[in-house]
């Protein structure tokens, strides 16, 4: 049957592909397969940078000379009909593994399908590069392979973890070729299929994964059996050897020295069933101890073993018993050596065969929760390995430990009661009729304090100070300043007493005081466990007290005349419920509305505190430092003078008494302060009255004239000497055209002539002088656009007394005066101008000389130079 032409499509296509060296291989030498068993023929093109899949024939000969088509990858019609149906049915199929490669598929080979195999590629290339098909030859054998059991049917074992099992398998074969055999025993626990041991073709062992242990230690080993047995031993079950048992046999040839799998048989050997172990454990459920005694508690094993099995125990311990065996402690664990493992406290003994006991020493509260027992059994393997065979963990034994909590009485009294305030406070809290209170227990004490209460309120307690199993001390918030002062104290006399003492008891200290002594019992790791709390009945402290007395009355034993005299006033201090008091004494001064330097101001003036040391407060004047006095007369008697008076010190004179109780040491406490009735110095006097005002002839100026501004004082009323009167002037200026900024200090003068200049930042000058008696001349030299606004001058006048002494008057202020100052136009531009008429001349001069001089060099030059031409060419016409 002729092979039928390419598609017109395809050819096209395949016209487009250019294949240079191509080469088509199949498997080299040939291939041998059973007789039912299945064939695959891969077959690749190498080179090929065509289409993106190349296309395959596949063609058959049973004597290597003619093919017949057996399959092709693109056209349907190429198989013979001998193959078709084999086709339809599978049993010959192509199965492209690349695209450039594909297998031929052959299943239940038989004799006829002995033969020679073609693979080839279609191509319409101009020119052959390289080889475009290859043959591959098979032989096909007849089945001589036999697998079997030892036994039919396959036996079923069921034993125990750690006995040992065997099991064999019998394969040979009658092939008349030399082949070799390879074996694998397999294991299936359901779904999954586990590789256990394998014997290879080439006579090598190996062990299937997690199965490398046990095969070096010889626990599983492969042997044979005769010439065709071929046993599987296992020295100890395990429960994971539970399953389906298989054996596996391949046979294999080899082929111009490479191996071939020409088949492969596998049959059921046994099932094996492993029992597992019996373990039980059986614990107490509920145990109660007396603290400080010894916990025993015993870990009863049942178990259906009689072998060689070593038990490991472990027991754990936790204060809930649904916790996790993660969140246990551990106390003590036995190993399968018999080794014990424990801590100082807690020790673990075997007592029996199948009984372990535990035993913690000297229990405490602490100890009081669920025990739990965990028992392993490890069986003996192998070149000495153990394997645990059961595993089991006993119910939780609930344990209490159970305090005999010692007996002891509080009482509380009060020492040193106070009976005034400031008086000292002292509390002792002592323990009595103690039973059962053994060595290795602590009494410690919290005092606390609660508010007295008229009412059913509920006042909540407050904590003074506690003191912790340690003995260490913490003061409340109330208490941890005060204690750090000294204030409050507290200490331990004896073993049974405790003492607080308040140094100076204070009003918000009056109220009930408790004490609580508390229980502390040691545990093992040296920290302190409160057992026990007594209260005792709370004491009040408490003293009538009544409201501080204190009054001051102040008087004037001479008459007061008129200024120039010595004023003098004396303070009388009487006070109740007032416990050792010393007194400070401070005089102040009110000035009456008049006065328009301080209205209703009250200013301090000289004090004594209650150490009779003397401190001037508000008095500022320099002449007069030493012109008051206070001193003390009695220890509740206090003085002032004042010496030379004058107009201006007239006002309200008081004392002002503060009495100081001693705390301790040289402390004091404010207990209270009061205020003595007013004495008034007031000067009834007929003296003349000074007015001020303020002329200037040149309110207007031009910048840099000179202003000149009067300050003149008249007097009213009576005729004064001049040399009895004295004046302190100082003059002020607001630069602006309103008085809505703050006036500045331009100059002053004082009665004695001294004058001061205030500072300024500009170049004008002022000068100061006094040109009568009622006169006085400000001048500003050199005056600026600055120098505008309002002007006054201020006064203050100072009349000389009968006897002698100067007495300042009120201060007087004049109305302003407004002093503008204007620009001189013709002074600003004159040097302007003459700059200007100087430049231009000096430039119009530099101009014609520059004229001049490039005319008399440049263009006498250019002149004969054109003669010079013009005589050329005249010569050239003559010519």
């Amino acid at each position: 049957m002729g092979r039928p032409a390419p598609r017109p499509l395809l050819l096209a296509l395949l016209s487009l592909a250019v294949c240079r060296g191509r080469v088509v291989r199949v498997p080299a030498g040939s291939l041998v397969r059973v007789v039912g068993t299945e064939l695959v023929i891969p077959c690749n093109v190498s080179d090929y940078d065509g289409p993106s899949e190349q296309n395959f024939d596949w063609s058959f000969s049973s004597s290597g000379s003619s093919f017949v088509e057996l399959a092709s990858t693109w056209e349907v019609g190429f198989p013979a009909q001998l193959y078709r149906e084999r086709l339809q049915r599978g049993d010959i199929l192509l199965r492209r593994t690349a695209n450039d490669a594909v297998e031929l598929h052959i299943k239940n080979v038989q004799p006829s399908d002995q033969g020679h195999y073609k693979c080839s590629t279609p191509s319409t290339d101009a020119t052959v590069q390289g080889n475009y098909e290859d043959t591959v030859q098979v032989k096909v054998l007849a089945d001589a392979l036999a697998v079997g059991p030892s036994s039919r049917p396959p036996p079923g074992l069921s034993l125990r973890e750690g006995e040992p099992f065997e099991l064999r398998c019998v394969a040979s074969t009658t092939s008349p070729l030399h082949t070799h055999l390879a074996l694998r025993w397999e294991l299936h626990r359901g779904p999954a299929l586990r590789s256990i041991i394998a014997l290879s073709h080439e006579g090598r062992f190996h062990p299937g994964p997690g199965y490398e242990q046990r095969y070096h230690s010889g626990d599983v080993r492969l042997d044979t059996a005769g010439s065709d047995a071929y046993r599987l031993s296992v020295a100890r079950a395990l429960s994971a050897d539970q399953g389906s048992y298989r054996c596996v046999v391949s046979e294999w040839i080899t082929e111009q020295g490479s191996w071939q799998e020409i088949q492969e048989k596998a049959v059921e050997v046994a099932t094996v069933v492993i029992q597992p172990t019996a373990l039980q454990l059986a614990v107490p459920r509920t145990v109660s101890v007396t603290e400080g005694k010894d916990l025993d508690l015993s870990c009863n094993i049942t178990t259906d073993r009689v072998d060689d099995v070593r038990p490991e125990v472990t027991w754990y311990f936790r204060k809930t018993p649904d916790a996790s065996l993660l969140a246990s402690h551990m106390l003590a664990r036995l190993d399968r050596d018999s080794l014990v493992h424990s801590s100082p406290h807690v020790a673990l003994s075997h007592v029996d065969t199948r009984s372990y006991h535990l035993l913690v020493r000297d229990a405490s509260k602490e100890n009081s929760g669920y025990y739990l027992c965990l028992v392993a059994l490890w069986a003996p393997g192998h070149n000495r390995s153990w394997h645990k065979v059961a595993e089991a963990m006993s119910a939780p034994a609930g344990v209490s430990v159970t305090w005999l909590e010692p007996e002891y009485q509080v009482y509380l009294n009060a020492s040193k009661v106070p009976g005034f305030s400031d008086d000292p406070t002292e509390l002792q809290c002592r323990v009595v009729d103690m039973k059962r209170v053994e060595a290795g227990v602590r009494l410690t004490v919290s005092w606390y304090y609660r508010m007295n209460r008229r009412s059913d309120d509920v006042v909540a307690s407050e904590l003074l100070a506690v003191m912790d199993g340690d003995w260490t001390l913490r003061y409340g918030e109330r208490s941890k300043q005060r204690a750090q002062g000294g204030e409050f104290i507290f200490s331990k006399e004896h073993t049974d007493t405790f003492s607080f003492r308040i140094q100076r008891t204070t009003e918000e200290d009056r109220g009930n005081y408790y004490c609580v002594v508390s229980a502390w019992t040691r545990q093992r790791n040296n920290s302190w466990v409160k057992s026990k709390d007594v209260f005792s009945k709370p004491v009040n402290i408490f003293w009538a007290s009544e409201d501080s007395v204190l009054v001051v009355k102040a008087r004037q034993p001479k008459p007061f005349f008129a200024a120039g005299n010595t004023f003098e006033m004396t303070c009388k201090v009487s006070s109740k419920n007032i416990k050792s008091p010393r007194y400070s004494v401070l005089i102040t001064a009110e000035k009456p509305v008049g006065d328009l330097s301080s209205p209703n101001e009250t200013k301090y003036i000289i004090s004594l505190d209650q150490d009779s040391v003397v401190k001037l407060e508000n008095w500022t004047d320099a002449s007069r430092v030493d012109g008051v006095v206070l001193e003390k007369v009695q220890e509740d008697e206090f003085r002032y003078r004042m010496y030379q008076t004058q107009v201006s010190d007239a006002g309200l004179y008081r004392c002002v008494v503060t009495a100081w109780s001693p705390i301790g040491g040289s402390l004091w406490r404010e207990a209270a302060t009061s205020l003595s009735n007013p004495i008034e110095i007031d000067f009834q006097t007929s003296g003349p009255v000074f007015n001020a005002s303020v002329h200037s002839d040149t309110p207007s100026v031009t910048r840099g004239d000179l202003i000149k501004l009067f300050c003149i004082v008249t007097l009213e009323g009576a005729v004064l000497d001049p040399d009895d009167m004295a004046f302190d002037v100082s003059w002020f200026a607001v630069h602006s055209f309103g008085l809505d900024k703050d006036p500045v200090l331009l100059s002053s003068l004082d009665r004695k002539g001294v004058v001061t200049t205030g500072q300024r930042d500009w170049k004008s000058t002022l000068s100061l002088e006094r040109v009568s008696v009622l006169e006085f001349l400000l001048q500003v030299h050199g005056s600026e656009d600055q120098d505008f606004g309002n002007y006054y001058c201020s006064v203050t006048p100072w009349v000389r007394s009968p006897t002698g002494s100067w007495q300042r008057e009120a201060e007087i202020h004049s109305r302003p005066i407004f002093i503008t100052v204007k620009m001189d136009v013709l002074n600003a531009f004159k040097y302007p101008l003459l700059i200007g008429v100087g430049l231009s001349t000096v430039i119009g001069l530099l101009s014609c000389l520059i004229g001049y001089c490039s005319s008399h060099w440049c263009c006498k030059k250019e002149v004969r130079e054109t003669r010079r031409e013009r005589r050329r060419l005249m010569s050239m016409e003559m010519d």
